[in-house]
């Protein structure tokens, strides 16, 4: 890699990554050249299969699912998303469910796949906040898995040709359904007031999950060994830009920013944490769920999973 190379890049345009989309933030020697996607997700499909760009937007299970099937690229403790999912499952009222332990013997839909990370928080809240046993629901998926090697447990069925978990939802097809959006008066959040208990959880045992990382293609790091923090040290530093505007009271338009903001002010700290210590048991947590959930068949030290460039940052 030479001095003042492009890096093809996919990555969203958030209120923490847009000085890096406009060209005002740049990694030092290098520049982004930035593809647009329609939906994000689509571009970790096409670096886990096809390692289409240098720099990646990626779920972070997907990622550990990739690792552990030995995809050429490695993370970066840059976290870009993050958010509460008690309220990422609805279900049918009319099946005589009356908590998440009533999903035991029934189907329940996920959208896309069962690697999905929204899809990983939410049962594994089911499991061990709620004492689900997630071996006794059968999941159904609306779509396959961007990494194509994985073999999902027995209890993992796709879904009915011609059917959407919406229509199968509303006619009790299957009980509930992570990561729909359905609009019917018999379709409901299954733990009520999900939102305002993912902020309680927060403050008072500090959980707040993290959904999304950021990867670079292994022969870049291996050709250019201070990639890794020049890349952190530029996504660092346009979160801090976005971070003096959320400081500020300047309300961002999109619902992640309200969110940002309300998590600043109810912990009066960094609502995006970069690095692994700040992050160690959020991350541990999901690595463990991902585990349980046999999503992973064994269990990897967190330093493995980063580019060791980047494992004493923080930002």
């Amino acid at each position: 890699m030479t001095e003042g190379s492009k890096l093809k890049t996919a990555i969203q345009t958030l209120g923490h990554t847009r000085a890096l989309k406009d060209g005002s933030v740049r990694p030092q020697g290098h520049s982004f050249e930035f593809e647009e996607v329609p939906a994000i997700i689509q571009a970790f499909r096409r670096m886990v299969r096809g390692l289409e760009f240098d720099v990646s937007e990626m779920a972070v299970t997907t990622y550990f699912c990739a690792k552990a099937h030995g995809k050429p690229f490695t993370a970066l403790p840059v976290f870009l998303v993050r958010g509460f999912h008690h309220g990422a499952i609805v279900y049918n009222t009319q099946l005589g469910i009356r908590g998440p332990r009533d999903l035991e013997g029934r189907k329940v839909g996920v959208n896309r796949g069962y690697t999905v990370t929204t899809g990983v928080w939410v049962r594994g809240i089911l499991q061990q906040q709620y004492g689900v046993d997630l071996g006794k629901v059968t999941w159904v998926l609306s779509g396959d898995e961007h990494v194509a090697e994985f073999q999902a447990p027995p209890n993992v069925v796709p879904i009915d040709k011609g059917k959407t978990l919406e229509q199968m939802l509303i006619a009790g097809e299957i009980a509930a359904a992570i990561g729909v959006q359905v609009d019917h008066p018999d379709i409901k959040p299954l733990i009520a007031d999900g939102t305002e208990l993912g902020y309680r959880m927060l403050k008072d045992s500090g959980h707040y999950p993290i959904n999304h990382t950021l990867v670079v293609k292994d022969s870049l790091l291996a050709a250019e060994p201070q990639l890794a923090t020049q890349l952190f040290e530029a996504f660092a530093e346009a979160k801090r830009r976005y971070l003096e505007r959320l400081r500020a009271g300047i309300a961002e338009p999109d619902k992640n920013d309200r969110m940002y903001q309300k998590v600043l002010q109810l912990t009066g700290a960094d609502p995006l944490p970069y690095g692994i210590e700040a992050n160690r048991a959020m991350l541990e947590t999901l690595a463990g769920y991902a585990w349980e959930q046999g999503i992973l068949k064994q269990r990897t030290p967190l330093e493995a999973l980063f580019a060791p460039g980047s494992l004493a940052l923080a930002a």
